[in-house]
């Protein structure tokens, strides 16, 4: 019997995904930067150092496939992670500034992005941490390691005012829940997203109101009194909607010092500290209800901090970028400029695009950062309709072979990291893909394989080597 060679082990549909989204997306950095007589391979333009860097790229991917041994990576994740974090604190005091944010490293004619790479080194450390025998995400000691994993470089980044980084850790959550994390806890990351968005649009007033109305539909439905828990709502809505109207009037505002949403707050967070004291003394096993009333707390404490962290947090442009993505500011010639000239490039595109270099919005330079973060309008303008569903279909391919070669992985720490692969590559297409339609604020984060960018490219590449090299060392054994 003939044996198969040891080349067709590996996971070729990954590799050629991978190799098919690098080289499309070289080609249409070309295509954004390119002049009159341009040569691809012009090492002195942007499109002839990607070149290099896709060189560099696959050269490591080759070294990481064919040479270097799987248990490396288990075995050396924390001394990885430790030299990340010490590099994302080098680039606190000695980086680079670029868009506002000061998260580059200069070495020579080169520039890294550490930001990138912690994103390779925290998920090895995660898988690391819990790929271990017997640990469980539900052990206090256990979520606060994991916690104080993640927040550590998420802080650092946030430090270098690198926030579309720091919102792809947003994706270890998915890991988390996968590993046994409760689903409550991605649920009040959505439940807090929406109460942001509802007090920057309407009011912190009508943000808790909401937040209570859901509460007790929650709450009653949890327990199966439906009809009990609809009935409350509505009466909770009617009295929140009375209180409100009753502050309002001429007589009460001139001698009441505080805000309807203070009193609602005040009002709020004293019953829920009885309630979660109470049944944590009393109903010790009654932990929904404790849990509900706790949630409830946090939400409404997050409320009450939006217009603080709104006003004196966030930079005027990262401001600026939220109110156009929630509609407040119509501004196609200022504020709105890059994400209205994103969405004509993509339009005009139709069925079949413009061809190949064809593309006016790309070729007269409309869309600033259109060979990074916005390259996605290249694609629909010049490839159209049917180029951009391809490309998300080589996405969705990448991802969900991800996830299904995670989940038949026999080694723990092989499925948590290929959990974490597929999360990182998830989160940045969802957030680059969803800016330049309209979907998400604009917000700095390359599209993977695709965008303009060394770091960016450099870290996937080595993410989906390492992944392609675990499975590869599984299914040979």
């Amino acid at each position: 019997m003939i044996r198969r060679s040891n080349t067709y082990r590996f996971d070729w549909t990954l590799i050629v995904c991978y190799l098919v989204l690098v080289l499309f997306g070289w080609i249409n950095v070309f295509s954004v930067l390119h002049g009159e007589n341009s040569n691809i391979f012009d090492l002195s333009q942007k499109y002839g150092m990607h070149f290099i860097w896709i060189c560099i790229s696959l050269v490591t991917a080759f070294v990481i496939i064919r040479f270097l041994p799987a248990n490396l990576w288990q075995g050396t994740a924390w001394i990885a992670y430790g030299l990340v974090i010490l590099l994302l604190l080098a680039t606190l005091v000695l980086g680079v500034g670029s868009h506002g944010s000061q998260s580059w490293i200069s070495i020579g004619s080169f520039r890294l992005q550490p930001a990138e790479f912690s994103k390779i080194t925290t998920s090895l450390a995660l898988a690391a941490v819990m790929g271990k025998y017997g640990f469980s995400i539900k052990s206090l000691p256990n979520i606060a390691k994991v916690a104080a994993l993640l927040l550590l470089p998420m802080a650092l980044i946030l430090l270098e005012n690198e926030t579309g980084s720091v919102l792809v850790y947003l994706g270890f959550l998915v890991v988390l829940y996968r590993e046994g994390m409760s689903g409550w806890v991605i649920a009040i990351g959505f439940f807090l997203a929406l109460a942001f968005i509802l007090t920057i649009v309407t009011s912190p007033f009508m943000a808790m109101s909401a937040a209570i109305v859901l509460f007790l539909l929650i709450y009653f439905f949890k327990q199966d009194a439906h009809l009990k828990g609809i009935l409350v709502a509505i009466l909770a809505a009617l009295v929140l909607y009375g209180f409100h109207r009753v502050l309002m009037i001429d007589s009460v505002a001139a001698v009441n010092p505080l805000p309807a949403e203070s009193w609602l707050a005040i009002v709020i967070i004293a019953i829920c500290l009885v309630f979660i004291v109470r049944l944590v003394i009393w109903f010790p096993r009654k932990r929904f209800q404790s849990q509900a009333f706790t949630a409830l707390l946090c939400i409404i404490l997050f409320i009450v901090s939006v217009d603080f962290f709104y006003e004196k947090v966030l930079q005027d442009h990262q401001r600026n970028r939220i109110d156009v993505f929630l509609g407040l500011v119509d501004d196609p010639k200022g504020v709105g400029y890059n994400l209205h000239q994103s969405m004509v490039a993509i339009g005009s595109g139709g069925f079949a695009g413009k061809g190949f270099m064809n593309g006016t919005q790309t070729s007269l330079g409309y869309v600033p950062e259109q060979e990074t973060d916005f390259i996605f309008c290249t694609i629909g303008e010049e490839w159209g309709w049917l180029g951009a569903l391809a490309v998300l279909a080589l996405y969705l391919t990448i991802i969900s072979r991800i996830i299904i070669l995670a989940d038949r992985a026999k080694n723990a720490f092989t499925r948590i990291f290929g959990y974490c692969v597929a999360m990182c590559i998830a989160v940045h297409v969802v957030i680059n893909i969803g800016m330049t339609i309209g979907l998400m604020p604009v917000i700095g984060i390359p599209l993977p394989f695709m965008s303009y960018g060394g770091s960016a490219l450099l870290s996937f590449t080595i993410m989906l080597s390492i992944f392609i090299k675990l499975i590869y060392t599984e299914h040979k054994i």
